[in-house]
C-alpha cells in the first residue's frame, strides 16, 4: 500500500503502543472487546477494572485523556437510547429519585453504557495510535482479501479529494447567488450530486489508467514492512490477557 495522508483521528507519537505492528493491535482490541461483552452485566466491579486497563494503555500511548474524552461524544446516540430503556422496558418497577423505573431496563441501560463505552474507548485508542493506511495493512496481514483492503485504501485516499471537489462546487453555487432555502432547491442539489458522481467516476477511470501504465497487476506494492515478532505479539497480548483474568473472575464470583 502506498503512502497515505495524515488522518485527524491519528495522534502522532513514538510510544510503545504506536510502535506495535497494526495486526497485533487489531487482534488485541478485538479480543478485549469480546471479553468485555462476555462479562456478566451484574459484575459492576469488572467494568471498573476494564476502565483502569484502558487508562493504563492511554498513559502508555501518551494520548491526552482529554482527547479520548472528547471523542467519546460519538456514542451520544446510544447513550440517549440507553437512558430511555428504564422508562419503556417492562418488568418489575423500582423507585429511583422519585421515578418509577423498570429494573430490567436499568440493567439493560447499564449494560449498553458500560460495554459500549469501553468498546468505543478501545477503538479510539486504536485509531489514535495507528495510521489508517497501516490499519489496512494490518487487516491484510490478518488474511483479509486484498481486494477489500484495496477498495478501502482507495476510499481513504480519495475521500478527501471528493470532499474537496464538493466544497468547490458549493463555492461555485454560492458565487452565482444560490442558496438552499426551501424544497425548490432540490433540483439544483440533485444535479450537483449527479455532476459530482460523474466527475468522481471520470477521475477513477484516469487513476486506473495511470496505475495500469505504471505496471499495476491487481496487487498494490507494500512499502511498509509490518511483520510482528513474538515479543511484539506478547506485548500486545498484555491487555486482552489481563482482561481475560477479569472476565474469568467475574464468571467465578458468587
Amino acid at each position: 500500500m502506498g503512502a497515505g495522508h495524515a488522518h485527524r483521528l491519528y495522534v502522532p507519537g513514538a510510544s510503545p503502543v504506536h510502535r506495535l505492528p497494526p495486526q497485533c493491535k487489531l487482534v488485541a482490541v478485538l479480543a478485549f472487546v469480546l471479553l468485555v461483552v462476555a462479562t456478566p452485566r451484574e459484575r459492576i466491579w469488572a467494568f471498573g477494572v476494564y476502565a483502569l486497563l484502558l487508562a493504563a494503555v492511554t498513559a502508555a500511548a501518551r494520548i491526552p485523556f482529554g482527547t479520548v474524552a472528547r471523542r467519546i461524544v460519538i456514542e451520544v446516540p446510544f447513550v440517549a437510547f440507553a437512558f430511555l430503556m428504564p422508562f419503556i422496558a417492562n418488568g418489575e418497577k423500582v423507585t429511583v429519585l422519585g421515578l418509577r423505573l423498570s429494573e430490567s431496563g436499568l440493567w439493560g441501560a447499564w449494560n449498553i453504557l458500560a460495554k459500549g463505552t469501553l468498546g468505543v474507548v478501545a477503538s479510539i485508542l486504536l485509531a489514535a495510535t495507528t495510521e489508517p493506511r497501516l490499519l489496512l495493512l494490518g487487516i491484510e496481514r490478518l488474511r483479509m482479501p486484498q481486494l477489500i483492503t484495496q477498495i478501502a485504501a482507495f476510499m481513504l485516499r480519495y475521500g478527501d479529494v471528493v470532499a474537496a471537489e464538493l466544497g468547490r462546487m458549493r463555492v461555485a453555487r454560492a458565487a452565482r447567488g444560490f442558496e438552499a432555502r426551501d424544497i425548490r432547491a432540490t433540483g439544483v442539489l440533485a444535479r450537483s450530486v449527479g455532476a459530482l458522481f460523474l466527475r468522481s467516476y471520470e477521475r477513477g477511470e484516469r487513476v486506473h489508467l495511470a496505475m495500469i501504465s505504471r505496471g499495476y497487476d491487481g496487487r498494490m506494492p507494500v512499502v511498509d514492512g509490518a511483520g510482528a515478532t513474538a515479543a511484539q505479539w506478547t506485548a500486545a497480548a498484555a491487555l486482552p490477557s489481563a482482561a481475560a483474568l477479569v472476565t474469568l473472575a467475574a464468571w467465578m464470583a458468587p
